[in-house]
């Protein structure tokens, strides 16, 4: 007798349930390999994701004119090391608060807290308050946190197989959210003539949809065909401080150092091209300020159309592509290897043009395939470095690379260094990261073998529903050969 290749599925409810679009399914796959009973999670969050980029972008344009209205542009120098200073003490207040409560309480909680600041910022704005520095430091915690969050949320509800599968999708929330958000600021303010304050009450309100789309999500987690995925939505955490966990945890440590050596070698760039751009408007327009702002302004409009544009690309197209193929630990090469060939180049030839477009490959490769990366690292590890860890590192440890760039810079200018020094000192920089990544990729490949070494016999094998029928096929190691 013929053995058959699938078999019918339970009920027609169930596969309604598990496949709600063929036509989702067909359109995502294009994108990366969508399983079927994926498509309506997966969208959920790649609309959290997208919305919360949008919320951030406004805000960052809110953020841009309070300051400079109010006379606070020196802020700007010294506002990493207060965000960095602040958040010393919000991670392990967190990290108490996320013990307590369930996941979907901690970020619904998270959220109706920023959603509280805005409105609060924008009733005192409106009634003449100079809230313009508080609010720039606000923002920066806000951004870093909030977005964290929302991705060990991500992490949490998928597998690490899933993660690598999916995570290219949400991503490409981020990457749309952003260039949308800061295209629909531009346009609120020049054609609708929106005020700071009420840009400050649309984010607000985006940021309430957001929690209704992480509500439904963690429903339908709840529902997981995988007991433990699905037992996780009625979990707290273990106690425990996230600076603390990432101390005692070599995998967590060299993620810690790898974001803060990230940092500095994109900051340090970014103050190379701000250098030369300043130059180039100094020489070309001596003595006419207003023509130099016109150009510097005009350079930068082009820069980040440039680097929004090619990062959208890659993310469309490179990400779902490479993180599934070579794996997460061959990919994390890709960003440190650009930078040290942009900043070697620029090192022996410092012109415009070349730091220019180097910059544009580095700004959008982190913005797509690194950032993707930093968010599926956390997959092979525990609840509580998801949310406790992953806070700490997404904030405190970002903006400590800032505040080290920023010492960096001073003492550079203490020194006299000349701007080629600015930029071998970024290639030292990059092969320190280079040596990170190294170390990293050893520790990702001990925890991921190691974990399907220990999964039992009976899910080294899966099935996956189509709409109508269930194949069975046998499981494709999460490493691949070529990780």
């Amino acid at each position: 007798m013929r053995t058959p290749i699938f078999k019918e599925t339970p009920s027609d409810s169930e596969m309604h349930r598990t496949c709600p679009s063929r036509g989702w399914q067909r359109f995502l796959r294009y994108l990366a390999d969508v399983h079927p009973g994926e498509v309506r999670n997966a969208l959920l969050l790649t609309a959290t994701v997208f919305l919360l980029l949008f919320a951030y972008y406004l805000l960052k344009t809110v953020r841009e004119a309070l300051i400079l209205s109010e006379g606070g542009a020196y802020i700007k120098a010294y506002s990493s090391a207060g965000q960095a200073f602040l958040l010393m003490v919000l991670v392990p207040v967190y990290g108490l608060v996320a013990s307590k409560v369930v996941r979907i309480k901690l970020l619904g909680g998270l959220l109706l807290f920023f959603f509280a600041n805005l409105v609060l910022f924008s009733a005192l704005g409106a009634s003449g308050a100079r809230e313009g520095v508080v609010f720039y430091i606000w923002v920066g915690i806000f951004n870093v946190f909030i977005v964290s969050q929302v991705w060990a949320f991500a992490n949490d509800i998928y597998t690490e197989g899933q993660g690598k599968r999916l995570f290219p999708i949400i991503g490409l929330g981020s990457s749309l959210g952003a260039w949308l958000g800061a295209r629909g600021a531009e346009r609120m303010v020049a054609v609708l003539h929106a005020s700071p304050y009420q840009l400050q009450l649309l984010a607000a309100s985006i940021l309430l949809i957001c929690g209704g789309l992480l509500v439904t999500v963690n429903r339908g987690a709840r529902r997981s065909p995988n007991p433990e995925m699905a037992a996780r939505a009625a979990q707290t955490l273990a106690p425990g401080d996230g600076f603390a966990m990432i101390f005692k945890d070599r995998y967590l440590m060299w993620i810690a150092v790898l974001i803060v050596l990230l940092n500095m070698v994109n900051s340090t760039g970014e103050f190379l091209l701000g250098d030369l751009v300043s130059s180039q408007a100094r020489a070309l327009h001596p003595g006419n300020l207003a023509a130099q702002k016109q150009f510097i302004g005009s350079f930068y409009g082009s820069f980040f159309a440039d680097v929004n544009l090619l990062g959208l690309l890659l993310q469309v197209f490179a990400v779902s592509r490479i993180v599934p193929r070579y794996g997460v630990r061959a990919a994390l090469y890709i960003l440190p290897v650009i930078s040290l060939a942009c900043y070697s180049a620029v090192g022996l030839a410092p012109l415009l043009g070349l730091i220019r477009w180097g910059k544009t490959l580095e700004n959008a490769t982190d913005y797509s395939i690194q950032n993707t990366l930093r968010q599926a690292l956390f997959l092979p590890t525990s609840r509580e470095a998801k949310y406790k860890a992953k806070a700490a590192i997404d904030t405190f440890f970002m903006r400590l690379g800032d505040v080290l760039h920023a010492g960096l810079v001073r003492l550079g200018s203490q020194l006299h260094l000349a701007f080629a020094g600015y930029a071998w000192i970024n290639v030292g920089l990059t092969v320190g990261w280079l040596y990170a990544v190294s170390r990293l990729a050893r520790q990702h490949h001990g925890m991921t073998a190691q974990e399907e070494n220990e999964r039992p016999e009976s899910q080294k094998s899966h099935s996956f529903l189509t709409c109508g029928s269930r194949f069975e096929r046998p499981a494709r190691s999460i490493l691949s050969v070529s990780e």
